[in-house]
Order: C-alpha cells, then sequence, then structure tokens
C-alpha cells in the first residue's frame, strides 16, 4: 500500500523502489499497544498500512486532547521530536491491531540525499498536513460543537463506526457527556 500512496504524488524508478523498500522497518502493533509515549524519542515516521492509530496528550488533569487519528494509507508521528531528537510530549498507540511501517530519520535524510524526488514527495504530505493542521484550527475557533462533527463526519465517514465515540469526542474537543448529548439532540431535530 505505501508505495500505492507515493505514486500518487511521485513515481520511482525500479532502482529507487528497491533502495525504498530496503530502509522500510514493517511492524505490527496490538490494540492499546503505543508505537511512543510522552517523554520518548520519536526516531521514526510511521506509515499505517493496516489498522488505526491515534497521537494525544494528557493535560494536568488526566484528560486526553487527541490530535490525530490515521488509518490505512496515512502517516504518523511527532514531526518536532523526530526532527530534532527530542522528548515528545505526545502519546501514539493504537486503537486497532495494526500493521504499519517504519522509516527512521536517519534512512529518511539518507533516502533525500539519493533520491531527492522523495523529499518533493515528502514536501507535499507536510503541505496537505499543515493545511489540515491549519482547517482543523479554524473548525475550533469559529465553528459550534455540532459544526465540527458535522465537519468530521463528511470529511472522514468511514471513522465514525470504526473509533469509539469518546475519541471522536476528544479530537473534537467536547467531553463524551456533551458529545452524547448532542448526536442525540441532533437525532430527534
Amino acid at each position: 500500500m505505501i508505495l500505492k500512496t507515493i505514486s500518487q504524488y511521485i513515481t520511482f524508478t525500479k532502482e529507487e523502489t528497491k533502495f525504498f523498500l530496503s530502509l522500510l522497518r514493517q511492524k505490527k502493533i496490538r490494540k492499546k499497544q503505543f508505537l511512543y509515549q510522552e517523554g520518548d524519542i520519536c526516531k521514526y515516521t510511521t506509515f499505517v498500512n493496516n489498522g488505526c492509530l491515534r497521537t494525544y496528550a494528557i493535560d494536568n488533569s488526566g484528560t486526553d486532547h487527541v490530535f490525530q487519528f490515521a488509518t490505512e494509507g496515512w502517516w504518523i508521528g511527532d514531526i518536532e521530536s523526530l526532527k530534532n531528537q527530542t522528548p515528545t510530549m505526545m502519546n501514539t498507540d493504537a486503537l486497532e491491531d495494526s500493521e504499519i511501517i517504519m522509516i527512521s530519520k536517519q534512512d529518511m535524510d539518507l533516502l533525500y540525499e539519493k533520491v531527492p524526488k522523495y523529499e518533493r514527495f515528502s514536501r507535499m504530505i507536510l503541505e496537505n498536513a499543515y493545511i489540515a493542521h491549519q482547517q482543523r484550527i479554524l473548525h475550533n475557533a469559529c465553528f459550534s460543537a455540532y459544526e465540527r462533527y458535522q465537519h468530521f463526519l463528511e470529511k472522514y465517514p468511514e471513522w465514525n463506526a470504526r473509533i469509539p465515540q469518546n475519541q471522536i469526542a476528544s479530537y473534537l474537543g467536547i467531553t463524551p457527556e456533551f458529545f452524547s448529548k448532542m448526536k442525540s439532540q441532533a437525532l430527534i431535530k
């Protein structure tokens, strides 16, 4: 799946494909297993081949704040920790049994050097992530919880049945209780 995803942006030669594949590390992680935890250094950028992961932080009161979900074909990782090799403030774990593909920072740097078009691919992925991040900030600042949920359903319709409702509530920035109440009231209207 990773080659299919990349081919939407760039085309590798056979030699480049072979080199790229030689740098990948495949791993299976079980539901609730951590990819990394707060205080760890993020050493890999991770592609979800199968399954579902989430990245979140825990505030001083113990409340989870979900920043990202990643399902098949998505990338996940703490870019700041990966780039600067500093401890992350976030956690990433599996919401489902998952199969992931990882590329270390060192191998990414080597890939950029040996296959410059991969750097172009990375730039396009980061641009898309930045746009999504800006949209998320805009929606959180300007839209009601109900409007945010409607947007979530429109943008990620398959996730509603797949991701636990309390996790969606956290992603939307509302409590599970308010989320439940909001959903029940929306169904009545």
